[in-house]
Order: structure tokens, then C-alpha cells, then sequence
């Protein structure tokens, strides 16, 4: 007894005796480890895994057969997760479950790593996706992931063995994403390739419209899609897909273009009809005059489908002889019949050109067929320009009155001054030209000119109207009332008597005579002096004193002579 009270074992005895217990063997917790069935007590099997004491798990762990008893019996060897060497009760705790769940990273992470598919069930529903059993671990399947296309019932999926592709794997946290579209994905490319390499460029082929976009639509060749361009399904303008064709319709195609890089194919329905460009030209020749609907309204001009799959276009410049820079939605509308007029064809670029315009009189060729260069015209003043009036004319056509053809004699700004928009104006056809489309007009041209022929000569004495009185002279208008000339007779020109050279001696209205002493037809200037003709007037006075017997002496000649120049004029 003494012996035993001696006994102090140390932290490193206990050890020993702890391996001498398990026979060497190296446990660790968190580990999977082989043990031995040596009894099955109602729902649990016990199993030694070679600790001083055994472990129990529970059968349904193990699962059962299909007449639902255990798989499992005495003596059987099977993998269990050791979680603690001992709990409260002294037994090791273990776990079958947990034990599959590491064989099954074990195998998922060698799967992840050579990029192969897995094999795995959809068990149930979380937020976001769905839980998959891939046989022991379970994995996080996306909504988006389900499949290529949106999935409304996920129902026939559930609980089906299929393969999975893994897309990520975090064995810490015990997360792996799978994904069941890019398994799907993945095959269909492989059927597409093959599918693809089945067809030909230029085969025909029917297929049935699967989709239809603003662009054109999906055609199911079976099992492979191609594009149905929307300006590949007619020859004539198509202005959206649903037009021509619907979803379900079962249509014949051609096999326009395979790309062999991104495997996309385009099909065509016009090509298997006669294309209406053939012979062009011969159709529609420059200057022929046709019949065609309006298709589309731009704001460069409107196209015209001459016939299905020839349209032309009516660029804005030549829809309108007289309405300039107005958008062609102002001057025709979709649908509307029109004549057009062919002025160019160039069937390699596919393109006709066609003119509105040219269909319908030229207004100007009218114009001068009614109204010949001298004829009078009336029309109201539109507008008035720094360079001129101009008029407006019949069939919308306007005139233009220059500067210098409006007063023979007033200036231009100032005669222009006197008309104001929508006046009534007669005036003078001067000149037309058809291909500039001017229309020249004269308001002077309508009265003579005063200074053509000898309507006023040097030393012609002329009555005039005082019009404005300045400190340097007066200014006067004469002449005939439709062609009036105007002049100013400077201070040294009012009088031969130095006193009498007084312009405020004389009032607006005044009406006396004048000189003409000089005439400048190129300036069209007239120059009128006072004093040249009362000089004039005495010399003749003198001449006839000097062959006068009538005894009157120079005083009462010249005298005679003043008043009849003074009296006022009727």
C-alpha cells in the first residue's frame, strides 16, 4: 500500500499509457477515420474505431435497403468522422454523415481541379437558387445557372440525377456554386458545331421562326438558330420583322453566310426570289415619267417604290420648284401616289434617282410663255432687300425690282424707301432666266427715259417746283409727272443781282424757270441756273432794242422782260 502511495505519474506517463491504450495508433478530432461494427443496439450501430471505448451513430446515417432495413451489420468495416476522442459519458463522438461529406470534397476538390462535370441532384429551394446534393456535400445552384433560358417550373428538375459544372469551391467555409447552364451551354456548342458543319452556304433549307426582333428573326433550322435579317426577307422596303412573318410560321430560307469563328448564320428569304434590280435600267430610263407611292419621309426627301424592291429617292432639292428649304413632310405624305420623273439609275450602287419637281410645269417656263420680256406685270412687294423689291408673281413665283430699276432719278435706298411689304406695284418684265430661275423686273422701265433722245437740251428753259430750300440753293423737280428729273441750282445760280442770290426768297411749291446749262446723260445729271437765263433774257432784250422802232427805251424793255419772268406760273 505504502508501494502505491509512492506512485506520482507525470503529464508524460499519462501519454504513454494513453498510446499503450490505443496500440500506437495516431487519432486526431476533425479527421476521418476507419472502425469496426461490433453491435447493433435499435437505432444505432457501435463501432470501434480503436479507442478504449466505442461510438455510436445512428443507422438511418447508413441508410437502408429497399425493405428498409439497415445496410450495415456486425463485423462490417466501415469510414466515420471522429469529432471528439470522449465526451461526458466517456464514448467517442463520431459521424457517418460528416465522414461522406469529407470523401465527397475529398473527390469534388480532384473534380474542381481537372475542370470535369459532377454529377449531382436540385434537393430544395433557398433564396436566390436552389441546394444540390452532389452526393454527400451540398453545393449553392444560382437561379441564373438552371439553364440557358429563363425557367418558369423547376419542378421536373427536382430530385434528378444530371451533371453539374462547379464553378467555385471554398472548402473553409463549406461553399461550393455549381451551375447546370454552362453544362448546357457547353453541349449545346458541341451540337451546334456539328450541326453547323452539316450545312452549306447557299443551301436551302425551311425552318420555323422562333423569335422575332426589331432587326429581323430567329429561325430554328433544327437545333441551331440563324438570323433572318429584316432586309433579307423582301426586296421591297420592311419596316419592322412582325410585318412579313409571325412566331410558329414555317418558312423557306436560304443559307446566306456561315461564320466559322462565332458559328452565327444568316439566312435570306429575298434570295430565293428574281431580284426586280435585274435590267434596271431598261425599266426605268432617265427622263421617263412614272407613277409610284411615297414609302418614307426623311429630311433629305422621300423614297418611292417604283415597284416591290425598287424604290427611288426624291431628294429635297427636287421636290418643288418653289418651296425652298421645306421639310418634305410639308410637301408630300407616306402612302401617297405620285408622278415622279427618272433622273439618274446606277444599278450597281442600287440607287434611282427621281425628281418631283420636273413632273409638273415649270413655273418659269410658264411665266414667260404668258408674260414675254416688255410685258406689264402686277404684283404685291413680298420683300424688300438691301439689293431690292421683290414681288410676288403667279404660281408662287417671285420677281425682283434691283436698286437701280425702281426711280430714274431718285437713288435707289431712297426710292425702295417709298414701297412697303404687300404694296400693289406694277412694273416691267426685263428678263427671265429658266435655268437660274430668276425673274429681272423694272418699275422705271414702265415711264420713258427723260434722259433718252433730246428731251432736255442746253439752253432749254424749263419750269420747275422748288422741292427744298438750304442755306447753298434750292432743289427742284421737273419734267413729265411719270419720269420727273430732279436738279439743285446752287445760291450763285438764283440771281445775276448779287442781292437777289437769296435762297429763303423762295418756298417749297414755288414754281419758276430755269436754264438748262448743262446735260450729263451718263451721270443723268441736269444742270439748271436762274441767273444763265434772266442773262439769256437781257441779251435777247438788247438785241431787240436794237432793231426796235417802237421808240421804247432798255429801261422799259428789260423791265417788260423781268415781270414776264416773275409772274407766277399756271
Amino acid at each position: 500500500m505504502a508501494d502505491d502511495m509512492s506512485f506520482n505519474p507525470t503529464r508524460d506517463d499519462f501519454e504513454a499509457l494513453l498510446n499503450d491504450s490505443m496500440g500506437g495508433r495516431d487519432f486526431a478530432e476533425g479527421s476521418v477515420v476507419k472502425g469496426k461494427v461490433v453491435g447493433i443496439e435499435k437505432d444505432f450501430a457501435i463501432i470501434d474505431v480503436g479507442l478504449k471505448t466505442e461510438g455510436r451513430v445512428q443507422l438511418k446515417e447508413f441508410g437502408v435497403d429497399e425493405a428498409g432495413k439497415p445496410t450495415i451489420k456486425t463485423g462490417d468495416t466501415v469510414e466515420v468522422f471522429l469529432e471528439r476522442l470522449e465526451n461526458a459519458m466517456g464514448e467517442a463522438v463520431i459521424s457517418r454523415e460528416k465522414a461522406k461529406r469529407e470523401e465527397a470534397w475529398t473527390r469534388l476538390e480532384g473534380v474542381y481541379a481537372k475542370n470535369e462535370p459532377v454529377m449531382g441532384a436540385i434537393v430544395g429551394r433557398v433564396k436566390g437558387g436552389f441546394t444540390v446534393d452532389l452526393g454527400g456535400a451540398s453545393a449553392f445552384l444560382p437561379g441564373s445557372q438552371v439553364d440557358i433560358r429563363p425557367v418558369r417550373d423547376v419542378g421536373p428538375l427536382m430530385g434528378k440525377e444530371q451533371p453539374f459544372a462547379i464553378l467555385k469551391m471554398d472548402r473553409p467555409r463549406g461553399n461550393i456554386v455549381v451551375s447546370r447552364r454552362a453544362i448546357l451551354e457547353e453541349a449545346r456548342a458541341e451540337q451546334r458545331t456539328e450541326l453547323v458543319s452539316q450545312l452549306q452556304e447557299g443551301e436551302i433549307r425551311e425552318g420555323v421562326v422562333k423569335n422575332i426582333t426589331d432587326y429581323g428573326a430567329f429561325v430554328d433550322l433544327g437545333g441551331i438558330d440563324g438570323l433572318l435579317h429584316v432586309t433579307d426577307m423582301s426586296w421591297k422596303r420592311v419596316n419592322h420583322p412582325s410585318q412579313v412573318l409571325a412566331v410558329g410560321d414555317t418558312v423557306k430560307v436560304q443559307i446566306v453566310k456561315i461564320n466559322p469563328d462565332t458559328q452565327r448564320i444568316s439566312l435570306g428569304m429575298k434570295q430565293l426570289q428574281s431580284d426586280p434590280w435585274d435590267g434596271v435600267e431598261a425599266k426605268y430610263p432617265v427622263g421617263a415619267k412614272f407613277t409610284g407611292r411615297i414609302t418614307n419621309i426623311t429630311d433629305y426627301g422621300a423614297f418611292v417604290e417604283l415597284e416591290a424592291g425598287v424604290e427611288g429617292l426624291v431628294h429635297v432639292s427636287e421636290m418643288s420648284w418653289t418651296k425652298k428649304n421645306v421639310h418634305p413632310g410639308k410637301i408630300v405624305s407616306t402612302s401617297q401616289e405620285v408622278d415622279v420623273v427618272v433622273l439618274d439609275v446606277d444599278p450597281s450602287k442600287r440607287r434611282v434617282s427621281l425628281g418631283l419637281k420636273q413632273a409638273l410645269a415649270n413655273p418659269w417656263e410658264a411665266f414667260v410663255e404668258a408674260h414675254p420680256i416688255g410685258s406689264t406685270v402686277e404684283g404685291e412687294v413680298k420683300n424688300a432687300t438691301e439689293f431690292g423689291l421683290f414681288v410676288g408673281l403667279d404660281n408662287d413665283i417671285d420677281g425682283m425690282v434691283h436698286l437701280s430699276d425702281i426711280d430714274w432719278s431718285v437713288a435707289g435706298e431712297e426710292a425702295m424707301a417709298r414701297y412697303k411689304k404687300g404694296d400693289l406695284v406694277k412694273a416691267k418684265v426685263l428678263d427671265v432666266d429658266i435655268e437660274k430661275e430668276r425673274i429681272s423686273l423694272g418699275i422705271k422701265q414702265l415711264a420713258g427715259d427723260p434722259m433718252s433722245g433730246d428731251t432736255f437740251r442746253k439752253n432749254q428753259t424749263v419750269t420747275v417746283t422748288v422741292t427744298e430750300v438750304t442755306s447753298g440753293g434750292i432743289e427742284v423737280r421737273f419734267g413729265e409727272d411719270d419720269a420727273p428729273m430732279t436738279a439743285f441750282i446752287r445760291k450763285s445760280d438764283l440771281s445775276r443781282d448779287r442781292q437777289e442770290q437769296r435762297p429763303e426768297r423762295f418756298a417749297v411749291g414755288d414754281r419758276v424757270d430755269a436754264q438748262i446749262t448743262n446735260v450729263d446723260k451718263a451721270a443723268r445729271r441736269v444742270s439748271l441756273s436762274i441767273k444763265s437765263l434772266e442773262m439769256a433774257e437781257e441779251k435777247e432784250a438788247i438785241e431787240q432794242f436794237g432793231s426796235s422802232d417802237s421808240g421804247a427805251s432798255l429801261g422799259d424793255i428789260l423791265g417788260a422782260a423781268l415781270r414776264e419772268r416773275a409772274a407766277p406760273k399756271e
